[in-house]
This record gives structure tokens, C-alpha cells and sequence, in this order.
């Protein structure tokens, strides 16, 4: 029976209080609302890629439940922008109700479609507004982006199936081509040389064809989509041509290879594109002044270590937030000069299974700091363990380090393992190696495999997290570089003619200093 009365009594004053409670009353809006911006810029953006997702906070900060009659793109359905007003998405919203007191987001995202509308200049700006209400409570938040042309270059996309086209080229050295699952196209003959004239935008692996050679000219930019990149397949050559810059702000003659996301948050994220893939066959490759920079792995040389050219020279160049590999060699050659390599998520530079490399001149560091490193600065080794955990072997012969900076965030920033079954032949000349660790499996006084190493000073980098390498006053690097070596400038074009410091980087006192 109390169960009953309890019960009765509590169903009366529920009814009581919801005969009390008045339904949310909403009056339309009278032009008085606030926003957290009044113009959005979304930044620069290529044609035909989307951009980033941008908000807009919308205040109603009377004591009243409002209700906003429109809330619409000025252009409707024709606005190359498009609009999520709480959770719904489109271009035109009616009757947006908004609490006493409250707010709701707007989030906003353009792509400019070239389709039957061919952009008319290299850049322009697309603007448009969110218009709230109309007539005298017309409100508005104006929305600018910056459109940059491009020249895009993409895979083939089978009309019936949908299915993106893929690579097939000699992958097993047999002479025939083999079917891969990299998506992407070989590149026709008068896509052969990237200008300056527009930026490329590259979806999937844009593929050298035997016997091609692609040649990228001063001051060109290059864009990777995720998960694409270059390939150099046998027998075809990678020529880039960048020069020194005047501006080292703007580098207008530098090559650079970055992602398609052109907006500030993207500038400095790893791995946002895969890599500058140079597979076993290709040949003669060369890169000068190229700043490589947010890719999975900056360059991948495969194989002809023997070959009577080197496979990849590399010179004054930079090579930044890779998320696993600056550089990673397996049997190959490669020649390095005024070379800088930083912050890398696994070794800056890692010459595995043999090789052949001489690096002069060179700052190879990793002040990577986003997650657990397994690996150092610099790593070296003559064999590969297979996923059966069987093991190849191959020789690592004439290699040579020579006025190099060998530095980062890790007390041990080399490694160098070794199968006795294959030569291991190495050198680390006039270097600064930072390395400290109980276990020490070196001698650095051996003079067969280090010689003149300064270990463990501080290189004193301007700002090495910020992959400014450039030596300040108190350097332990500056004036212990070999002047027999036969790289008169450094990177910025500085002569080495009075002192010769290591690296890549010749001191020069600031006007502070």
C-alpha cells in the first residue's frame, strides 16, 4: 500500500511540475548576434583539393530563445564553400534555433572546381559570406581563400570498375614487368621537366620509365598527396637542378618536395607523402639544392653500389621531418656534400645491407621529439634480416665520413653492426659525434675507423628543433674541418677560405655577436 501512495504521489509531482514548465518560446532573431570572427580565411589551397575544416562560434548572449530566420551562403548553391550548421551539412539552413544565452558552431570547408571553371591566373582569391537573417537584421561573416593553380598529375581511373590504375615495371630484375600495387602512372614525354611556372601536385607515384630522365628545374615545388611520391625505375635517371638562393626566407630557387596541404598547421608534420623512391636500375641521379621535407622517408635508394657512377649524388641540400628515414640506403652508392639531415622518427641516415657512401661536409642530426626513437643519427650495417628471419649479407666497403656533424637528442647518435661473413669498411674523419654510453664497442682513437673525433661537444645549433642548424659563437665545430677536402663553399654559399668548420654550415657571426 506504500509502494502505491509512493508511487501515486510521485506521478502528481511530475505532472505538477510540467504543468508549471513553460515550452521553449522562440522569437526570430534581431540582428543582435555575436561571432568569434568576422572574416574566416582558410588560408591557400590548391585548385581542386579540399581544404582544411574551420569553425565559426555563433553567440546569442540575450536572455531570450531566438530563432534566425536564414542562415546561408551569399552565393547559395553556386559557392564554392560549404557549410555544417549543428551537425546538419549544406549551403542554405532555415530557422536555426539558438538558446538564451547560448552558442553553436559552424564549420567550414571550400574546393574550388576547375571543371568548366579553368582558373584564369596562377592564384586568386575566392570569397564569399554567411549571411544571417536578411534586410535590416542581415548579418554577415566574409570567407576569403587563396586559390593557387597547379599542374596535377594522377592515376587513371577505369570508368566501369572504378579501379585506380597501377604501376607494373621490372621489380625482380627478370627483364619483364611485374604487376605492383602502387597506385599511380609513368609520366609522357613532355611531363619530363617540372618548371617554376606552376606548382605540382602529384597523386600516387609519378614514375620515371626506363630510359627517361626527369629533370625538375630551379625554384619548382613539388606536392605529394598521402601516400604518394616519385619513382625512378631502371635504367631512368632523377635530374634536380635547384640553385642557391638569395632569399633564404622565400629559397625562390630551391627545389622543394613537400605535401598538397598548404595551410601553416600542415607545415611542419612528418610523414604527410611517402617518398623519393630511386629503385635497383636507375641511374646517374642528382639533387642539388633541394629542401625535401614531411615525408614518410626523404629518399629510398635501392642497389648498384658497383655502378661507375654514383647512384645518388646529393648536395646542399635539406631534408626534414621524415617520419621514419632522412635517408635510407640498402646497397647502394651515394655521394653527399653540404648535406643537412634533421629530425627523423627513426635514423636521419641509415646505409643498411653494404654499400658505398662518402659524405663530406655534411650535419646529419635528429632532434625528433614526437615519439620514442629506436634508432641513431647515423646507422650502418652489411646485412638485412628477412621477415623468415633469414639473413643477406652484403659488403659495406669505402665508406667515409669526412668534416661531418654526427649530433642529436640521443646520447649514442651512431651504430654500426656487422656480419664477419662481409666486409665492413668504414671511416669517420676530422667529425663531431656526440656518444655517450657506458658500453662503448669503439675506439675513436683507432685510426683505422675514426680519426681526429671530437666527441660529445656541443655543436651549438641555432635552433635545431626547428631544423635551423646553422652554427652559433660557442660551436665545437667550428675550425676543426680538414681544409684538404675539396668543398670550397658551404650550403649558403659562404667560402671556407680562413676556417673550415664541420658540417654543412659555416659560422658567421651575427650582428649581435
Amino acid at each position: 500500500m506504500k509502494r502505491i501512495l509512493y508511487f501515486l504521489l510521485t506521478i502528481s509531482i511530475l505532472i505538477f511540475w510540467s504543468s508549471c514548465r513553460k515550452d521553449f518560446d522562440f522569437s526570430p532573431s534581431t540582428g543582435d548576434l555575436a561571432f568569434s570572427k568576422d572574416t574566416i580565411y582558410l588560408d591557400t589551397v590548391f585548385a581542386d583539393i579540399g581544404s582544411s575544416t574551420y569553425n565559426l562560434k555563433v553567440y546569442n548572449r540575450s536572455d531570450d530563445d531566438i530563432s534566425i530566420p536564414s542562415v546561408r551562403l551569399a552565393q547559395g548553391e553556386n559557392s564554392n564553400y560549404r557549410l555544417n550548421v549543428d551537425g546538419m551539412p549544406g549551403k542554405v539552413f532555415e530557422d536555426v534555433e539558438l538558446l538564451a544565452n547560448d552558442s553553436l558552431f559552424i564549420f567550414i570547408e571550400t574546393t574550388y572546381n576547375t571543371e568548366g571553371n579553368p582558373l584564369a591566373d596562377l592564384q586568386f582569391l575566392d570569397t564569399d559570406a554567411i549571411e544571417f537573417d536578411s534586410g535590416s537584421n542581415l548579418q554577415k561573416v566574409e570567407l576569403v581563400t587563396l586559390i593557387q593553380d597547379a599542374v596535377f598529375i594522377f592515376p587513371g581511373r577505369d570508368e566501369d570498375t572504378h579501379v585506380i590504375e597501377t604501376l607494373s615495371f621490372d621489380v625482380d630484375g627478370d627483364g619483364t614487368p611485374d604487376e605492383t600495387t602502387l597506385q599511380g602512372r609513368f609520366l609522357e614525354d613532355d611531363e619530363l621537366t617540372f618548371t617554376n611556372e606552376k606548382p605540382y601536385v602529384i597523386y600516387g607515384y609519378a614514375a620515371v620509365d626506363e630510359g627517361d630522365v626527369l629533370t625538375i628545374e630551379a625554384g619548382a615545388r613539388v606536392h605529394f598527396h598521402a601516400n604518394s611520391g616519385l619513382l625512378v625505375t631502371n635504367n631512368a635517371s632523377l635530374k634536380v637542378n635547384g640553385q642557391l638562393s638569395d632569399d633564404q626566407e622565400l629559397l625562390e630557387n630551391e627545389v622543394i618536395f613537400e605535401g598538397d596541404r598548404l595551410e601553416p598547421l600542415y607545415e611542419d608534420i612528418p610523414g604527410q607523402w611517402s617518398t623519393i623512391y630511386l629503385f635497383n636500375g636507375s641511374v646517374d641521379n642528382e639533387i642539388n639544392y633541394a629542401t625535401i621535407k614531411n615525408s614518410t622517408v626523404g629518399v629510398l635508394v635501392e642497389g648498384d653500389q658497383d655502378a661507375v657512377t654514383d647512384k645518388l649524388t646529393i648536395t646542399n641540400s635539406k631534408i626534414y621531418n621524415s617520419s621514419n628515414f632522412g635517408i635510407l640506403a640498402r646497397a647502394t652508392s651515394i655521394r653527399a656534400e653540404n648535406l643537412v639531415i634533421n629530425n627523423s622518427g627513426q635514423s636521419s641516415f641509415a646505409g643498411t645491407l653494404g654499400g658505398k657512401y662518402n659524405f663530406t661536409h655534411c650535419t646529419i642530426a635528429n632532434y625528433w621529439n614526437s615519439s620514442f626513437r629506436q634508432f641513431p643519427s647515423v646507422l650502418l650495417n652489411n646485412f638485412l634480416i628477412n621477415a623468415d628471419n633469414s639473413i643477406v649479407i652484403n659488403n659495406l666497403e669505402a665508406t667515409n665520413f669526412n668534416n661531418c656533424i654526427i649530433y642529436g637528442n640521443d646520447n649514442a647518435e651512431i651504430d654500426i653492426a656487422g656480419d664477419s661473413d662481409a666486409d665492413l669498411d668504414y671511416k669517420f674523419t676530422d667529425c663531431l659525434i656526440r656518444f655517450q654510453s657506458n658500453q662503448n664497442p669503439f675506439d675513436f682513437d683507432d685510426g683505422i675507423h675514426f680519426e681526429r673525433i671530437t666527441l660529445n661537444e656541443d655543436p651549438d645549433f641555432k635552433s635545431p628543433f626547428e631544423n635551423d642548424l646553422r652554427l652559433n659563437e660557442n660551436s665545437g665545430a667550428i675550425g676543426l674541418g680538414n681544409s684538404m677536402l675539396p668543398v670550397p663553399d658551404d650550403i649558403l654559399g659562404i667560402d671556407r677560405l680562413s676556417t673550415f668548420d664541420l658540417g654543412a654550415y659555416q659560422f658567421v657571426p651575427s650582428e649581435e655577436d
